[in-house]
């Protein structure tokens, strides 16, 4: 420790040294550049549209808010509980403060912690005189300088990480838009499969009633009555499994959501128009994928691995640290601030790496395979979102004309379960005739519900392909 009443050149010196380390370090991590998408640029795929409920996918559906996408109103009750409520989207939000709280503790080591001491000292060495020193001092401790960004990529790779978890975030709630919406639309579905069952079983427990009425007066065989005996029995057993299927579908929607749906939210039917159906040109740029939180929380775990090899290149260079301090030494406290007790320290350190036994080589070499991985990793996030918007325009291509055939094969159906039972009750055909019929019919029905859902899910399976259902 050095005493002097000067000003010393070392803390002359000092603002300028660490201006230099904050703000002229050599970074070295490779130039960053977006990989090319491994997809083709555009979809093929012309999606036609019927119902004037027009959002073009050019503008993105990550345009379009929920609110404004789920058009019934008990759906969009349901979806606000289901964010307010489920436990994974917020363990998403806790990530994202866990990862803020990490780059800041990263970035915080890009700067010269400033602490202060005050210490006292009383010894007696071997003579009868005591002796005493206090001291102030002001000062930073083992400093490091960043010349080659070592510190500034270690941060930048942190930032990275909380802006991955942001994006996950995004993305964890497109997910439980999507999940959510498809299994109130599945309860839907289910219930009015179990209403169209128990319609059924009415019928056919009518049917089953007057001809046991008539085979008890001999009109009617008892292979008549076999058969309707049979198709009611047939009937109670679908019922109870919709009821089964029912409760099993209320209950994973309540799991969803994170809290007990109120009956009055719950769907008796499909409705017409539960969501908006979004529209694409011919021609749609397939780069529009690259604004998918999943797509983009990949790029940035990849621009992560990248700063990580900045980092572990900068392992090869010296590492130059430092320690300064200044203040007052006396050996009584009434002379700490007297003229002549000023005290200053300026300890600068290198380090150089000699020999490690190749850790340095190992370390650069992880840092370099995880790039690879990631853009591996990014490329597959791109091709899989390619893909789900791909297989839902296809699909979307087919679901007009295929509902178009099932309503008018569920129409035909009709008519010929009435004239079948108009038939039977006149005597012109046996039962079998009319039961065949209805169960034609009954299954067309079925169809019918399953397409109708199944339109409906692809609605939503578009709109979360393309991004939307965060905001």
């Amino acid at each position: 420790m050095s005493s002097t009443p000067t000003s010393p050149i070392a803390f002359r010196v000092l603002p300028i040294v660490l201006a230099l380390s904050l703000g002229a370090c050599v970074n070295l991590a490779p130039d960053y550049a977006q990989p090319v998408a491994p997809v083709s640029p555009v979809w093929s795929h012309a999606v036609l549209v019927d119902d004037g409920q027009k959002s073009a996918l050019q503008d993105m559906a990550s345009s379009v808010e929920w609110q404004q996408f789920f058009l019934d109103k008990r759906l969009q009750e349901v979806l606000a509980l289901a964010l307010e409520n489920n436990r994974d989207l917020r363990i998403a939000a806790l990530n994202i403060q866990k990862a803020r709280a990490q780059y800041q503790l990263e970035d915080a080591e890009r700067y010269p912690a400033l602490t202060s001491n005050v210490g006292s000292t009383v010894a007696r060495k071997g003579s009868p005189t005591i002796a005493r020193e206090h001291n102030v001092n002001v000062g930073i401790s083992s400093y490091e300088l960043d010349f080659f960004g070592r510190l500034q990529n270690l941060s930048t790779a942190a930032l990275e990480t909380y802006q991955y978890n942001i994006e996950t975030r995004r993305s964890t709630q497109i997910s439980l838009v999507a999940e959510v919406a498809n299994a109130w639309l599945t309860l839907a579905a289910d219930n009015e499969r179990l209403a169209l069952t128990r319609a059924t079983l009415k019928n056919q427990q009518r049917s089953y009633a007057l001809i046991k009425g008539s085979h008890a007066i001999g009109v009617r065989s008892g292979l008549d009555l076999a058969e309707a005996h049979t198709s009611v029995e047939a009937a109670l057993a679908a019922e109870w499994a919709y009821i089964n299927l029912v409760a099993q579908d209320a209950s994973r929607l309540n799991l969803l959501v994170g809290a007990s749906v109120s009956a009055t939210l719950l769907p008796d039917t499909i409705p017409d128009s539960a969501t908006m159906l979004l529209s694409s040109p011919a021609e749609l740029p397939s780069n529009l994928l690259l604004r998918r939180p999943d797509v983009l929380a990949a790029e940035h775990t990849l621009i992560a691995a990248n700063a990580n090899i900045g980092a572990a290149r900068a392992a090869f260079f010296p590492s130059i640290s430092l320690t300064a301090q200044g203040g007052t030494i006396s050996s009584s406290l009434s002379g700490l601030f007297a003229a002549g007790s000023g005290s200053w320290l300026f300890m600068p350190a290198i380090t150089l790496p000699i020999f490690n036994a190749g850790s340095n080589k190992a370390s650069l070499a992880v840092a370099e395979i995880m790039r690879d991985i990631d853009v591996a990793n990014y490329e597959k996030t791109i091709q899989a979102a390619f893909k789900d918007v791909d297989d839902a325009l296809t699909e979307r291509g087919t679901l007009l004309g295929r509902l178009a055939a099932q309503q008018r094969l569920t129409d035909a159906s009709t008519k010929s379960y009435q004239l079948s039972d108009a038939r039977y009750r006149n005597g012109i055909d046996s039962y079998l005739n009319t039961l065949v019929s209805q169960r034609s019919l009954y299954s067309a029905q079925l169809d019918l519900i399953a397409l109708r859902l199944i339109e409906q899910v692809n609605r939503v399976t578009l709109y979360r392909a393309m991004g939307g259902g965060w905001q």
